[in-house]
């Protein structure tokens, strides 16, 4: 079926038998179309024989490689459903996600023997896994597992011939939990497509790109620039894990064209740049989102001639929500731009009414590319998924020229004195200071005003004391806006995706209340 994702790889192998379409960093390994789509039929074929049907579930445990790839192409092709682990999980949330899932099958990396052996141990009370596929030399093969070059050397590398596509399910990809207990967000062959579709008729990305991924690919965050780069016909770079000192060496050895970072990457890419040995002249432009962007970062990667487009976007739409374009990108420094090309956007009130420019409301977005819903959970969809239109739980405003600016998620909003206080504002008036390297705004129960925004700062100069970041705040917010009190710590807890994890700091500074 042509709108089965697995055939991405198959119509590419037919176009561009030339094109290098992944390089794997860590390995070394470089394929071309033809030899990528050669292997996933291999996985196809062999998860066939394995006895898999239409809608198994296949869980990868596995750091990007172009194993993931072809483990994720060559299940779609037949009809598997992938759920990509988060390898930062234990053993305990693994399991609750392989067995909320039902997966069956398991492909996993020598880098995780030790935690696929405890769920192993578990047996059937731990996960329905039946099938443990070993990603890694035989040495260091656990027993209980079968080789992943073994059973591809065992299976055709014929096309597999199956009735895939549509409204059939490719992948569950589970929230990152920072509250309760993760969801599985269901995409179909359908809206991936679209989601394809919409990114690639909205954002800046060319035929001959060369796109670095870095962003785990159990993301969507990576997982959507691998699939709109393919559905391009340009080439991925894949990077294991990110690396702020190796990633300016990539950029200049591999000729990256295009990448996608975080706002945390950013500001340790910053750590090591070196204008006189790194060279980004191919670099046209690194996408970046999972929270507000700030102003002066944009502003500082302007001063070396790298342009940052701010993206918005989440699990539950298939990556795209809004994209500044590269003609507002620095005129408009600080917006996520309007929404994509098959996206509707709308700012609402709490009543559900359009609220007027410049008003903060809730996000909500529709468009064909939007998730099916939760998987199991039925509840959770139909509280999230209302009229057609997906509720966020995102705070932004339009200005008057219609653009988007995310002010912050709507649990982390700071109510003080009956005044709404959004944390990011704050924080981007905070990096203004130099010698902060990162900061989070937590609101901390107030006797007097209910409410208190706390900065906690990790600085890279020991002369930002609390005093110099309170004193840099006045004049610059509003005196309700104002930090009450400056905590200083060595490290921010973030999820893979570079997101605060502020339930985390509020309970590790509960006691701070003013």
């Amino acid at each position: 079926m042509i709108n089965n994702v697995g055939q991405f790889v198959s119509k590419r192998a037919l176009l561009n038998p030339n094109t290098e379409a992944v390089v794997d960093i860590s390995t070394g390994s470089r394929q071309t179309y033809p030899e990528l789509n050669l292997r996933c039929n291999r996985v196809s074929n062999a998860l066939l024989d394995s006895g898999m049907e239409k809608g198994d579930r296949v869980a990868t445990l596995l750091m990007n490689g172009s194993e993931f790839v072809e483990t994720f192409f060559g299940t779609g092709k037949v009809g598997g459903v992938i759920v990509a682990l988060n390898w930062r999980l234990v053993a305990d949330e693994l399991s609750f996600i392989l067995t909320d899932s039902g997966a069956e099958t398991l492909v996993f990396g020598t880098a995780f023997n030790e935690v696929a052996t405890e769920l192993h141990e578990r047996g059937a009370d731990g996960t329905a896994v039946t099938r443990w596929v070993h990603v890694g030399d035989a040495a260091d093969r656990p027993e209980f597992a079968t080789g992943y070059e073994d059973v591809l050397a065992g299976a055709s590398e014929a096309e597999p011939d199956t009735d895939v596509g549509g409204d059939d399910l490719l992948f569950i990809m589970y929230t990152s939990g920072t509250t309760g207990l993760p969801k599985g967000v269901m995409h179909s062959h359908e809206t991936t497509v679209w989601a394809v579709m919409t990114v690639l008729a909205t954002a800046d990305i060319q035929y001959d790109d060369r796109y670095l991924i870095c962003l785990p690919l159990f993301h969507v965050g990576a997982l959507n620039p691998l699939l709109d780069t393919i559905g391009r016909g340009g080439t991925c770079v894949i990077m294991s894990e990110f690396d702020p000192h190796r990633i300016w060496e990539i950029f200049a050895e591999e000729k990256i064209t295009v990448t996608l970072a975080v706002p945390a990457m950013l500001q340790f890419m910053l750590l090591t740049y070196d204008a006189e040995r790194h060279d980004t002249s191919l670099l046209r432009w690194v996408m970046s989102g999972a929270s507000p962007v700030p102003e002066t970062l944009i502003r500082t990667y302007e001063e070396m001639d790298i342009e940052i487009h701010q993206v918005y976007g989440l699990t539950e739409t298939g990556g795209p929500s809004c994209l500044i374009s590269p003609d507002d990108a620095i005129a408009r420094a600080g917006s996520t731009g309007k929404e994509f090309f098959f996206t509707q956007v709308r700012i609402v009130n709490q009543e559900g009414e359009d609220c007027s420019p410049n008003e903060p409301g809730e996000v909500l977005v529709a468009g064909p590319h939007v998730m099916l819903g939760y998987w199991n959970r039925p509840e959770a969809t139909a509280e999230t998924i209302v009229d057609g239109w997906l509720k966020t739980g995102d705070i932004a405003i339009f200005d008057d020229d219609g653009f988007v600016y995310i002010q912050d998620r709507v649990k982390d909003m700071i109510i003080s004195g009956g005044e709404n206080v959004y944390p990011a504002e704050i924080e981007n008036v905070i990096l203004g200071l130099e010698g902060v390297n990162e900061v989070a705004v937590i609101g901390i129960p107030s006797d007097k005003w209910g409410e208190s925004p706390l900065a906690v700062v990790v600085r890279a100069d020991e002369s930002v004391t609390a005093a110099s970041v309170l004193e840099h705040c006045g004049g610059k917010l509003a005196k309700f806006k104002q930090p009450k009190a400056v905590e200083f710590t060595d490290v921010i807890p973030r999820n893979p995706t570079g997101k605060i994890l502020k339930r985390i700091l509020r309970e590790q500074f509960e006691d701070a209340a003013d």
